[in-house]
């Protein structure tokens, strides 16, 4: 069908880290080219992915050493794998021994998927039920306010003597300085007495 060439992908998380281990054991399995990333999982921006990926061709087959060094998720790693599948390139991870080539890695690829599907639908129904509970007992969704109405007009009220500062009314009603500020903007103008 194609070229049937094998071809590495690794990626390591930070500068401090080295990425001998992956490639020694993606040219042991007799990858022919191998295009390295330094990169975090988390990052949107991975240049040697995007060029190992417009390397590929058809009948050739991407090796990595872990699941987790191609994708940060499993939606993010089933969309590459199926973008592959798509153009007629394999897909192999060497410590899950999963393998795209074979009917049954690509049996063991999808159930994995689906699993990991169903897992996102649970997480999702245990969320919706959650706060159609809490909206049953009167609670609305989201984080609870920390600052009431009250307590700005206390410090307001604190503050009209000349004497206190900032961080004795923030202090007198159990808020920090930043949060008072951040609710009462006007008080920018007294900085200089947050002592």
């Amino acid at each position: 069908m194609g070229t049937n060439v094998l071809i590495g992908y690794a990626r390591v998380s930070t500068l401090d880290q080295k990425p001998e281990l992956q490639l020694d054991v993606l040219k042991a399995v007799g990858c022919a080219k191998v295009f390295v990333e330094k990169a975090s999982g988390s990052k949107e921006d991975r240049p040697q992915l995007t060029a190992a990926l417009d390397y590929l061709r058809p009948g050739d087959t991407v090796v990595v050493w872990k699941l987790d060094r191609l994708a940060r998720s499993m939606k993010q790693l089933i969309e590459i794998v199926d973008q592959l599948k798509t153009r007629g390139i394999g897909f192999r991870s060497l410590t899950e021994a999963i393998d795209t080539t074979t009917a049954a890695g690509e049996l063991f690829f999808h159930i994995f998927g689906a699993l990991a599907q169903f897992e996102r639908s649970v997480i999702r129904e245990r969320t919706n039920a959650g706060l159609k509970a809490a909206l049953a007992r009167g609670r609305k969704g989201g984080r609870r306010p920390t600052v009431k109405e009250d307590d700005i007009r206390a410090a307001l009220a604190l503050l009209a003597d000349p004497e206190i500062s900032v961080r004795a009314a923030a202090s007198k009603l159990g808020l920090s300085v930043s949060t008072l500020y951040r609710h009462a903007p006007g008080l920018r103008s007294r900085v200089g007495e947050a002592r």
